[in-house]
């Protein structure tokens, strides 16, 4: 069984047990329980997709760490004028341990 869940404008592919790395959900600490919108619910040979009962079932999981990504560097160059300018960013991330999917009542 698995499912394809939306958080923080991605989708991602989930079974029980799967370590997903979300953008930062800074309004949860470690060990809190998050519920993640589903979007499509695949058990077995049955797939559910219709929004209208999906709309209950929501994806339980629990917030393992916040961390960073790996640093990307940018580069800013304009030929002859001397003009150069160096960035750097990381992305914060929140990694999420997939508890439980509940199957869809029809």
């Amino acid at each position: 069984m698995y499912a394809i869940v939306r958080s923080g404008g991605r989708q991602h592919k989930v079974a029980v047990g799967d370590i997903v790395e979300v953008d930062k959900l800074s309004t949860h600490k470690v060990g809190d329980t998050v519920e993640l919108s589903t979007l499509l619910l695949v058990d077995g040979d049955s797939v559910t997709s219709d929004p209208w009962v999906l709309a209950g079932v929501k994806v339980q999981a629990e917030v393992v760490d916040h961390h960073k990504g790996a640093k990307i560097d940018i580069l800013r160059y304009k030929n002859k004028t001397g003009y150069r300018r160096r960035q750097g960013h990381r992305q914060q991330y929140t990694a999420l341990k997939i508890t439980d999917i509940p199957t869809a009542a029809k």
